[in-house]
């Protein structure tokens, strides 16, 4: 299997990360709200996608601004 190539990373990691968060965050929220009550599985799969909806396009725009303020309270790693 090939691999994308790297500019493609700015999009693929945020991408990923609000894909798997979204999905825990919701399926706890859903399970908290109703319980497993019937159409339980519904519930949270809209859930799911109106909240990964908004979460990718936010951690794409707060990504770079939260790596560069990692970079100035953490120091770089000697060679």
């Amino acid at each position: 299997m090939s691999k994308l190539p790297a500019f493609t990373a700015p999009i693929i990691l945020p991408l990923i990360v609000t894909f798997i968060m979204s999905n825990m965050i919701s399926g706890l929220a859903t399970v908290m709200a109703i319980g497993f009550a019937p159409g339980w599985g519904m519930a949270w799969f809209k859930a799911w996608m109106s909240s990964w909806a908004i979460a990718f396009p936010v951690l794409t725009v707060v990504l770079p601004i939260a790596r560069r303020l990692v970079g100035r309270i953490v120091e770089a790693p000697r060679p």
